[in-house]
This record gives C-alpha cells, structure tokens and sequence, in this order.
C-alpha cells in the first residue's frame, strides 16, 4: 500500500504544474490536500479488488476484460471525470477462456496435478484418460534427425498424454527472489542471434537461460528450439495426442502459462503447464518402467467478438489548454493464471487514483489530463 501511495503521488507531482485550483490555492496547500485525500480516502483496494476479484483474469479480447474496462468508465464517471468511452481496435483473434480444469494421475498412484491451461489451446471435449508417454527431442537436430526421431516415436505417442521435453532440474532456492532480472539475462532475452531473444513467457517453457556462447557451425543446418517445437506440436496433432503436457521449470509449485502463439486451435493439441514436482515425478515414474494413467478435463470457450479489442478512456477536461493532453496510463489486460493484481490491475489502480484526487480536492487543470487503460499488452502490442 505504501509503494501505491508512493507511485500516485509522483504521478501526481508531475501533474501539478497543469493544473490550478479555484482561488489561486497556493501549491503547498494543494500538496497538503493531495495527501490528506490518499491517506484518508484511497480507493485503491476498492478498485484493485473490483479488477481483480470480480473481473480477473483479463485477457485481451475476453469477455471479462471489456467488462473490466466497462465498470472503470462507469466509476471514473461516479468521480467526476468525463468523456469515458471504450476505444476499439483490432486485435485479429478470437478471446479466449478456461472456464474448467481438472488433472489427476490415475494409475499407479492416484493423485491430484496442477497445472495451469495455455492460453488458446481447445479443450479436451470431456474427461479423457490415457496412458502417458515422455517424449524428449534431440537437442539442436538437423532436419533429418527430427524427422527420423518423430518417425520412430509415432505409434508410442500415438492417442497417448504426452510430456515435452525434458524434465527440468530446478535448485533449491531459499534466497528471496530478485527485484530485476541480471544483466546477463536481459541481454540474452534481447539479443537477435539468439533462438529464444523476445520469447519472455514462451509457452510453457522453463525458465529462460541466457544464450551459452556456441561453437561454428559445421555440417548440415541445425534447428534452434522454436524450429523444432514447432514440428512437435504438428505431430501431436497428427498422430491424435489428447494433451501435451509442458514442465513449468520453476522452483516451489510456481506455473508461468502464456499461449499458443499461432492463436490457431487447430494447430495445437490441448496444452497443460505442469508444475515442476508432478512433471519429474511423472517422468521417473515412466523412466522406472511403471505405466501411467493420466485423467484430464479442460474446458476452454474462444470468443469470435473477442477480435475487436478496448482501450478505455476517462478525463478531466482541460481550460485554456484543454487541447493538449497530459496521459497517465497502464494495462488492463492481463494473462489467465492469476487475477492480474500486480500485472497490472494496481497500475490501473493507481493511476485512476491519482485521476480521483484531483477532481475530489477540486482542481481545474488547463491542460486536459487523460486517464487510458491498455489492452494487448500482455501480446506485446
């Protein structure tokens, strides 16, 4: 709460030159009523429950997204600010949501699974039960040895539920997580000769690593990693697989689930993010010999109205310069596995905040002070 207070007064310093109230109130006055109305009128949990509890998650071109944006145009109105409107632009895919999931190991042991669904995966029309099969791709193949691989593991992933990759080996971590990632890491993540560079949140994936510095290449050319999850993903859909399951590679039962990147149901079988503990625990289990069950239901719904997407707007109009325009702004979207609050529902929050302050201690801007909250962020746009 504090770091809240914190953000919305800065935002609204540097709001302050704009803006007046009526009788020339000196600025320390102002300042002082700024404060004594976020400290004792703050509507930001208010609001961040609202878009959190009631309305996450929020993906872009989902129902429950517009209906965010809807009821913060209905209170900004209630605060005073005006010309709230809902903008829209194309987005190019359907919305998409989970509505139901459920896993569990079935044989030899009986058990619960978490996972999270991927975003724009289809669902599995029912509960489906199969035996589970691991299936570990060379690592950087040629052509020639992906195809011979996926050839030979055809009839074995044939209607089974199929784990990808291998099963990634997470420490121990008793540290408290980084504040920002290392400088090693963020130029890995944008470096453009790297096969994974701008693939923050690639599906389902472990965590990223930075790049390893590679030797020449020699012989035939080799496929970096999205080359090859590619073809796996097209063989799953040929040979019939009824899920795929994808290991989280994050330590204590942490799930980071992002989406189907061709936003294209048909190329892409029903997609899980599993924990790390129950994705090793299921690959032991297959590398010690034992058969295993596995149950899944997943119910997931796409919106074809969801193409459309919103930006919504409030202001406060200016005065003498009402035609330049001062923006606070921050996402609304979100992705499906939590609620959104801290990406970014308190971004939101915080900066319809600052909007209500200063219409609540009556200020009258000259310029007009525009309050935008973003869709399609979360899809890099």
């Amino acid at each position: 709460m504090l770091k809240a207070c914190r953000i919305y007064f800065l935002a609204l310093c540097m709001i302050l030159p704009c803006v007046a109230l009526a009788g020339q109130t000196p600025e320390n006055d102002i300042n002082a009523k700024i404060r004594k109305e976020g400290m004792e009128n703050s509507q930001i949990l208010k609001t961040l429950h609202v878009l959190t509890d009631v309305y996450g998650p929020r993906l872009t071109g989902s129902p429950s997204l517009k209906q965010a944006g809807e009821w913060a145009i209905k209170q900004m109105h209630a605060w005073g600010l005006e010309n709230g409107r809902l903008e829209p632009w194309e987005f190019g895919h359907p919305g998409w949501a989970n509505e139901r999931f459920s896993a569990h190991m079935t044989s030899p042991v009986k058990d619960h699974l978490t996972c999270e669904v991927l975003a724009w995966t289809p669902g599995t029309n029912g509960t489906v039960t199969a035996n589970a099969f691991h299936l570990v791709a060379p690592d950087r193949p040629t052509q020639e040895e992906l195809t011979s691989f996926l050839n030979a593991s055809r009839e074995k992933a044939k209607g089974k539920i199929v784990l990808v990759g291998k099963h990634a080996r997470v420490p121990v971590t008793v540290n408290p997580t980084p504040r920002r990632i290392n400088d090693e890491m963020a130029k890995s993540r944008f470096d453009p000769t790297n096969p994974n560079a701008g693939q923050f949140g690639r599906p389902g994936g472990p965590q990223q690593q930075p790049q390893q510095p590679q030797e020449p290449q020699q012989g035939p050319p080799r496929l970096n990693p999205g080359q090859v999850n590619e073809q796996v993903e097209k063989f799953l859909v040929e040979v019939g697989a009824l899920v795929r399951i994808n290991d989280a590679g994050r330590d204590h039962g942490q799930i980071r689930a992002f989406s189907n990147r061709t936003y294209d149901p048909a190329k892409v079988v029903p997609t899980v993010v599993m924990r790390n503990e129950d994705f090793g625990r299921i690959s032991r289990l297959l590398a010690g010999g034992a058969r295993v069950e596995l149950e899944f239901n997943i119910v997931n719904r796409f919106y074809p109205e969801g193409r459309t997407a919103y930006n919504t707007i409030a202001e406060i109009p200016g005065t003498d310069k009402k035609d330049e325009v001062i923006m606070l702004g921050g996402h609304l979207d979100s992705w499906h596995a939590a609620t959104g609050a801290t990406d970014n529902a308190i971004g939101c929050a915080v900066m319809m905040e600052a909007a209500r302050i200063l219409k609540a201690i009556g200020v009258k801007p000259r310029r007009t002070i525009r309050v935008a909250l973003w869709s399609g962020e979360e899809q890099g746009l």
